[in-house]
């Protein structure tokens, strides 16, 4: 249990939400939403409703599941046992520490725009991507405390440009450069699939307040509100952004745009506006890595507990940090990330990076379904059936409809991960067993 030093509260709470949730992707997005037209809003209401809908979930079971940590992990194992808990865990953290490189990478991406040799010096870059990784696995290793103070000013600093584009852009707002319903040349209902897939991938991070759950004051209160709250802030930045960039720039720019918000800071204040909004994609990807490098070290931990971990992972540092997992989080993402040094490996990597949502999306399934299990173990589903079997019927259609949309490739090699940790769950009942 966390000492009452090594807790935090609502602000810092939502700020972890808020910071994973909203990274460097939502910099890029709106250009490859343009290329679609004006149906790309539908597809940002389509998928944020999804989004709420499963946030209220998590926010539920927080209360139910009250002060244990894991998340996605405690709650699919509550309701569905050992075995899809085990398969939620390993998957959702195959996919943290894989994305962590990722996000190195990404910060790498943005700093090339102060620092353009950074797109030459491939040593140069891991070294600064790994640097970033271990920095961070240290903050989290100095406990959750700093961890979060880290979280707050980064929220702070990336919601900073995108809120100032979206007020100061709404005096520049022209409707003439507003794109099209459908700029492609699919259907409409083609169209609306494709862009509710590009922007299910801003919405991972919704659970991330229910997993550090035993640093958090009063987890019955705060994990629910910073949850919902967090999931609505992200939403009203990505929706009024797209709109506000839809505006602002012609559709052709817009589209053919690698860094839109830049290109929006410069129509506003110049190269000083570009440069502004740059800063803040790199703050962005900077928030991102602190706050899945501290879910990286959570897993193990909460698994270890219920021996589906090897029970070293159990163990915490005098700053209650769960050190073990943390440090071999860092080393796997830097496995990872020394894959760049290599070219002809970056569109695998890239494609690792992609079907490990995958493994974020299976949880989500699960805990929809797992709501409804876990209400009626705990005698409240008959009082509330409508409303509870309501909630779990659409999370868990829209979780289908996610994991679908994700595309017939990413499923099969996704699967395949998960599969991949069936020996190591073999293996801990086995131990389990013979220690009985």
């Amino acid at each position: 249990m966390a000492t009452a030093t090594q807790k935090i509260g609502l602000l810092t709470t939502t700020a972890f939400v808020v910071g994973n949730m909203i990274g460097s992707g939502i910099f890029v997005l709106p250009a490859t939403l343009a290329k679609y037209g004006s149906i790309s809003l539908l597809g940002w209401i389509f998928t944020a409703a999804g989004a709420i809908v499963l946030a209220k979930i998590f926010a539920n079971l927080s209360k139910l599941v009250s002060n244990q940590s894991g998340g996605p992990y405690v709650f699919a194992r509550a309701g569905f046992g050992d075995f899809i808990g085990f398969l939620v865990a390993w998957g959702y953290w195959i996919s943290v520490w894989v994305v962590n490189a990722g996000i190195a990478v990404a910060i790498i991406g943005a700093l090339s725009v102060f620092f353009p040799s950074l797109e030459e010096n491939a040593l140069l870059s891991v070294f600064i991507g790994l640097a970033f990784i271990w920095f961070f696995t240290w903050i989290n290793i100095r406990g959750v405390k700093l961890s979060g103070k880290f979280a707050v000013v980064t929220t702070a600093f990336k919601l900073l440009p995108l809120i100032l584009i979206i007020i100061v852009g709404a005096f520049y707002f022209d409707l003439d450069n507003f794109p099209a319903f459908n700029n492609s040349e699919a259907t409409d209902l083609d169209a609306f699939s494709a862009v509710s897939t590009l922007t299910l991938f801003a919405f991972l991070g919704i659970e991330t307040a229910t997993i550090p759950a035993e640093n958090i004051k009063h987890p019955d209160k705060t994990i629910s509100k910073a949850t919902l709250l967090g999931t609505v802030i992200a939403t009203l930045v990505y929706v009024l952004g797209t709109v506000i960039l839809f505006g602002l720039l012609p559709a052709d720019q817009l589209a053919d745009s690698p860094a839109p918000f830049a290109e929006a800071g410069a129509v506003i204040a110049g190269e000083t506006g570009a440069y502004f909004i740059a800063g803040g994609a790199t703050i962005a990807a900077i928030g991102a890595l602190n706050g899945w490098t501290l879910v990286v070290g959570q897993l193990p931990m909460a698994m270890a507990r219920d021996n589906m971990f090897p029970k070293a992972f159990v163990k915490k540092n005098s700053k209650d940090a769960p050190y073990l997992g943390l440090i071999l989080g860092g080393l796997l993402s830097s496995a990872i990330m020394l894959m760049n040094f290599s070219e002809s490996l970056v569109d695998q990597f890239e494609f690792i990076a992609l079907l490990t949502t995958l493994c974020c999306l299976v949880p989500y399934l699960f805990v929809a379904a797992a709501y409804v299990l876990i209400t009626r173990k705990k005698g409240l589903f008959a009082e509330k059936n409508i409303q509870i079997g309501t909630l779990a019927v659409l999370g868990v259609i829209y979780s289908v409809w996610a994991i679908y949309g994700s595309g017939a490739e990413t499923v099969f090699y996704g699967t395949f991960l998960l599969i991949a940790g069936l020996p190591v769950f073999g293996w801990m009942k086995y131990k389990q067993g013979k220690s009985v």
